[in-house]
C-alpha cells in the first residue's frame, strides 16, 4: 500500500511520536510511506528513514486551506497514493478536499485528544472512510460526530530499547554526572510540553511539600513551552525560586533520546489535567518506572481503573503519592516491574501497526 500521513504540527509531542512510529512500522512491513509536513516543523529529522522525495512541505494554517488541498491532491496523484491519513484537527478538512480532488485516495483521520470535534465535521467530512481514536474514550467522542461504523479505536503502542541492567546503570551515572545531579539523591521526573493542562504547576507545588520532609529529593522537568511568550515556563521557574528549591530542580528541553532521562530518575510523575492516552506515561511504564499520576482518562486506561491515582489539580495529594514511593523502596520496585509487564503485554507497537494495517486493507477491500 502507498500511504500519505499529513501533520501540520510545528512542534514534537505525543501525537507526532505516534506518526513517526506508525510511519516506521508501516515502512518496515514493505509499504510505501509518505509524509506531508509544515515547512517550519521542528521534527522532520525523526522521519529520516523516509527517502527525501517522499516528504512534501505544505502550509496548512487552518481548516479552509483550499490551495494547500490542491497541492496535496497533486502529490497524491503523482505518487498514486492509496490512503491519506490526517492527524491534526486543522488538517482534516483540507485532507478531505484533497482526497475528493484526487478521487482515488481514501481519507482516514486519527484523533489524538479528548477535546470534542465540532458537529459540522459530520457534514464537512462526508468522504471519511474511518476515524480512529487512540483510546475508547476518544472513540466515544468520535461516535457523537460520525456514524459508529466509521469509527475505530486503535490504542497507541510503543517500542522501547531493551537495555541491560548494566547499561541502565551506566546511563544513570552518566546522566546524573552530566547534569550535576547527586548520584545518591532520589529523583522525581516529568516529561511533557510545558502548559497548564499538563499540570507542571501542581508538580512544583507538590515539590514544595515534599521538600519539607525529603530535602534531598531532586526534580527534573523535561519539556518546552511552545507558547509565543514562554510565560508559563517563567512562572514555573519563578515559583521554584520563591520556594528556595532552585538547587533541587533541573529544567531540560525535549530530549531526542529519553533512555538516559528514564535511567536517571527514580519516580515518574504525570500531573496532567487531561490526557487521552499518555505516551510519556506509557514509556515510563515500559522503562520499568513506578508512576504517580492524576486521574485522567489516559492514566486510568494505562494503570488500570483500580490504580491509586491522585485527584486532578490537587498538589498536596500528588505530594502524598510521591512521598509514599520515596519512603517505600520495595513498593517502588514492585510497581516498576508491574508497569513494565503491562506495557510489554498490552501496548507493544506491533499491535498498533497490525491494527492500522488491517484497517487500511479493509478500506481498500484488500
Amino acid at each position: 500500500m502507498r500511504i500519505l500521513h499529513v501533520s501540520s504540527s510545528r512542534t514534537f509531542g505525543g501525537g507526532e511520536r505516534h506518526v513517526v512510529d506508525l510511519c516506521r512500522g508501516l515502512q518496515q512491513r514493505g509499504h510505501d510511506v509518505f509524509a506531508a509536513l509544515r515547512p517550519t516543523n521542528e521534527w522532520q529529522h525523526r522521519l529520516s528513514f523516509l527517502p527525501p522525495e517522499r516528504i512534501m512541505h505544505v502550509s496548512i494554517r487552518n481548516s479552509f486551506g483550499v490551495l494547500s488541498s490542491m497541492r496535496v491532491a497533486e502529490f497524491v496523484n503523482q505518487n498514486e497514493i492509496d490512503i491519506v491519513h490526517a492527524h491534526v484537527a486543522r488538517d482534516y478538512i483540507p485532507t478531505s478536499i484533497a482526497c475528493l480532488a484526487a478521487k482515488s485516495a481514501k481519507f482516514v483521520l486519527t484523533r489524538h485528544v479528548l477535546f470534542p470535534l465540532k458537529p459540522f465535521n459530520r457534514f464537512a467530512l462526508k468522504n471519511l472512510s474511518r476515524a480512529i481514536g487512540v483510546s475508547e474514550t476518544v472513540g466515544e467522542g468520535l461516535r457523537k460526530v460520525f456514524p459508529p461504523s466509521k469509527v475505530a479505536v486503535i490504542e497507541n503502542g510503543l517500542d522501547v530499547n531493551s537495555l541491560t541492567d548494566e547499561a541502565k546503570t551506566a546511563l544513570r551515572r552518566e546522566f546524573r554526572n552530566f547534569h550535576n545531579v547527586p548520584q545518591g539523591a532520589q529523583v522525581v521526573g516529568a516529561l511533557g510540553e510545558l502548559k497548564e493542562l499538563k499540570g507542571q504547576r501542581d508538580l512544583v507545588l507538590a515539590a514544595n511539600e515534599i521538600a519539607k520532609t525529603h530535602p534531598e529529593c531532586c526534580f527534573i522537568i523535561v519539556g518546552k513551552d511552545n507558547s509565543g511568550d514562554r510565560a508559563f515556563r517563567r512562572e514555573l521557574r519563578r515559583m521554584v525560586r520563591v520556594f528556595g528549591l532552585e538547587d533541587r530542580f533541573l529544567w531540560l528541553d525535549w530530549l531526542d533520546d529519553t533512555d538516559s532521562f528514564f535511567a536517571g530518575i527514580d519516580i515518574f510523575v504525570s500531573p496532567s489535567h487531561t490526557e487521552s492516552f499518555g505516551l510519556s506515561l506509557l514509556e515510563a511504564m515500559a522503562q520499568g518506572k513506578p508512576v504517580v499520576a492524576t486521574a485522567t482518562e489516559g492514566s486510568k486506561l494505562l494503570l488500570g481503573q483500580e490504580a491509586d491515582l491522585a485527584k486532578i489539580n490537587e498538589p498536596v495529594e500528588l505530594a502524598q503519592r510521591i512521598t509514599w514511593f520515596l519512603e517505600d523502596q520495595a513498593a517502588c520496585k514492585e510497581s516498576g516491574e508491574r508497569n513494565k509487564r503491562t506495557a510489554a503485554e498490552k501496548y507493544p507497537l506491533s499491535r498498533m501497526v497490525d491494527a492500522t494495517e488491517k484497517l487500511y486493507r479493509e478500506i481498500l477491500g484488500k
